[in-house]
């Protein structure tokens, strides 16, 4: 009876933490409808500005150029839309500012904002004010010169298409001195990771030393509440990866203590539900990694080592930067380590493994609702001697049972007595009474490490099942699945015997309410998974007691 009594209040704590995880998430992200509502609501005056891209944030590393005079800007400003640059790829629509490359907006058109609003995609880069999220860089020398996220930069056409399996955007500086540099944005297609390349040439009469850096410049806006809205789930914020493990950064901490540190094999990424942008640097050197938070905006960057460019010569510098979704194949292909942004959790052991079996199975089933059953069924087959075994063993409780009620009748005055005899009866049978839960006690683990993959695995996002289910990341609109999984719990207790103990009885009773209330907001794909489970096991169960009796 203790080990029952033991096993409950482990089912309850689980069931109490996710909820209390699942209303966490919800109310302390800032919601993308919110987020893209402003942008829509401000896109015409956002889109016509002369962008200020200047790093208010940072007096240290590197010094950059100040803002060019007014007399060099004067045509710019009569035509601000000159200094926007548009590429459109099959998965993205960017925009990239002529002031120093900046990467100023991006859409992902594979990802609408909702299902309400199919033709309105996530957008996460913006130069919304309430909300700016931009990325630049830039390379600069100890004499402040070169092609910083300040210079303007010049280039041939206003708007670029991709056509084939490759884009390049190129963008062009020069000085007197003879220093010239193409600033190429690469593009692929079908991918979310963008390259630059330097192309340098040196015809000046000296050695140019020079570093290139890129930053991730994001408001740090206060969270805005979203009751049970799971699109806005995740860790909200910037971390960095030092090669072998991501930390994360506590905006608050920085303003006493600034991230400075070297690495090499590392990168720097801005994370939200589903998204990122990340920065990428050369592997095999040791790049200078920095986050500050000033003014309410969090600034994360990555600075290159000193690199000398001949005088008479010409070199290539290269970097690389990750904007969209979190589809782990392409994480994986970008930088080691980026995968990890899929964060599962402590289970992710459990987790990682059934989201690669997952898209094993959609990949011939073309239906995430039934791949998950189709999981389910394999997990039930993995443990069928084991529930086989429990199944047996609840099935001669369920025939102890009048002679267990008979002990209890008689010595209900007497705990110790009661205790034993039950005990010798159990012995005598070879029976477990702990038998019957152990299988529900397993199946927690996986119960949590899919709860970490609906939630967190961007390929679920969205994804209909059928009928009135058309998000399995999303609660079950109209409840049905939850109250099919709590008529399903009803009849498996039903095929179970009841606990001896009347008091753990009537908590078993209510069992199926708790579930069916708790389950009700959790993802319809988690639902679908435990009310498969449930169905599964009345099967396996009914099929137990009906051999046992003819046995």
């Amino acid at each position: 009876m203790d080990n029952l009594r033991t096993i409950l209040w482990a089912i309850f704590a689980t069931m109490v933490f996710l909820t209390w995880t699942q209303w966490e998430s919800e109310n302390n992200t800032i919601t993308q409808v919110d987020l893209v509502g402003k942008d829509l609501e401000n896109a015409a005056k956002f889109e016509q500005r002369d962008f200020d891209l200047e790093d208010k944030s940072d007096d240290s590393l590197p010094t950059i150029l100040p803002l060019p005079d007014e007399s060099a800007l004067a045509s710019r400003q009569e035509d601000p839309e000159k200094n926007l640059v548009s590429v459109s790829t099959d998965v993205l629509d960017i925009q990239i500012s002529r002031k120093g490359g900046t990467l100023v907006s991006s859409k992902l058109k594979n990802y609408p904002l909702s299902k309400d609003v199919p033709d309105v995609p996530v957008q996460l880069l913006s130069l919304a004010e309430e909300n700016s999220y931009v990325i630049a860089t830039g390379l600069v020398d100890g004499s402040q010169e070169g092609p910083t996220h300040l210079t303007y930069l010049n280039t041939i056409d206003d708007n670029y298409l991709l056509e084939a399996d490759l884009l390049e955007v190129p963008f062009s500086w020069s000085n007197e001195e003879g220093l010239k540099v193409d600033k190429v944005y690469k593009f692929f297609r079908g991918k979310y990771n963008i390259e630059i390349e330097y192309r340098i040439r040196n015809k000046s009469d000296s050695d140019w030393t020079v570093l290139n850096y890129s930053q991730i410049s994001r408001k740090n806006n206060p969270p805005e509440r979203s009751m049970f809205n799971v699109d806005t789930y995740s860790y909200f914020g910037g971390i960095y990866y030092d090669g072998e493990k991501y930390e994360k950064i506590d905006p608050d901490d920085l303003q006493e203590s600034p991230i400075d540190i070297s690495l090499k094999g590392g990168w720097v990424a801005f994370l939200q539900h589903h998204f990122l942008t990340a920065l990428v640097p050369e592997a095999d050197l040791d790049y200078r990694y920095e986050a500050i938070y000033k003014n309410n905006n969090l600034t994360l960057r990555t600075t290159s080592p000193a690199k000398i460019i001949l005088s008479g010569s010409s070199d290539n510098i290269n970097t690389s930067l990750f904007v969209g979704p979190k589809l782990q194949d392409q994480l994986k292909d970008s930088a080691p380590g980026l995968e990890l942004t899929v964060d599962y959790g402590i289970l992710a052991i459990l987790a990682s493994p059934l989201f690669w079996l997952l898209d094993k199975v959609h990949n011939y089933i073309g239906n995430w609702g039934w791949s998950i059953i189709i999981i389910t069924l394999l997990i039930k087959l993995a443990f069928y001697k084991l529930t086989e075994a429990s199944g047996r063993s609840m099935a001669k409780m369920r025939k102890l049972q009048p002679r267990l009620k008979s002990i209890q009748e008689r010595y209900k005055d007497d705990r110790q007595a009661l205790s034993q005899h039950m005990m010798d009866l159990y012995k005598r049978e070879k029976v477990n009474p702990a038998a019957g839960c152990l299988p529900m006690l397993i199946q927690i683990p996986f119960f949590i490490a899919f709860y970490w993959v609906l939630l967190e695995s961007v390929e679920m996002r969205q994804a209909p099942f059928a009928l009135w289910i058309n998000d399995l990341s999303s609660r079950d609109p109209f409840f049905v699945l939850p109250l099919l999984m709590g008529a399903a719990m009803f009849i498996q207790q039903k095929l179970n015997p009841a606990p001896p103990d009347p008091v753990q009885a009537k908590v078993m009773s209510i069992l199926p309410i708790m579930f069916t209330f708790f389950f009700a907001f959790f993802p319809a794909g988690l639902v679908l998974y435990w009310l498969t489970n449930s169905v599964l096991s009345i099967l396996q169960q009914w099929n137990i007691n009906r051999r046992l009796g003819a046995e």
